[in-house]
């Protein structure tokens, strides 16, 4: 599959104001349902740290599907943060868009893949590399 490069600003222009409830959802055994709303939550506001310094991006391919990004998932990525080891970062090797995860072995610098099929790029001074930003979240449809 042929991934095309969709990269969106973000726009805080709408408020989007869905009900939060109180009681977290159980992924194991049920348990009683509560029906009281803790209040409402804004998707902009849980998402967005940083308006000015946030994009989104599509996910192509499933380099890194056991960190639950999808071939079709849209990352938040947030330019003003710093990444750390082990960050998931979106970044641009030799002209093509990445995204992985930061690592560190001894003083080289990594990215890894969420998938073994994939392997490991080790960053050298031969490459054009830069970090565009670290993945703060993902939206997925199911």
């Amino acid at each position: 599959m042929r991934c095309s490069t969709d990269i969106k600003s973000f726009l805080p222009e709408t408020e989007l104001d869905l009900p939060l409830y109180l009681s977290a959802v159980q992924a194991g055994f049920p348990s009683p349902a509560e029906d009281h709303i803790d209040r409402q939550l804004d998707l902009n506001e849980y998402m967005v740290q940083n308006p000015a310094a946030t994009f989104f991006v599509r996910a192509c391919g499933d380099s890194m599907r056991d960190a639950g990004i999808h071939d079709g998932s849209i990352l938040v990525v947030d330019r003003s943060r710093q990444p750390g080891r082990r960050s998931i970062v979106v970044a641009v090797i030799n002209g093509e868009l990445t995204v992985k995860r930061v690592e560190y072995k001894d003083k080289d610098l990594y990215l890894l893949p969420e998938n073994p099929q994939y392997p490991e790029i080790k960053i050298t001074p031969e490459m054009d590399f830069e970090i565009w930003g670290v993945v703060t979240g993902t939206v997925c449809r199911f």
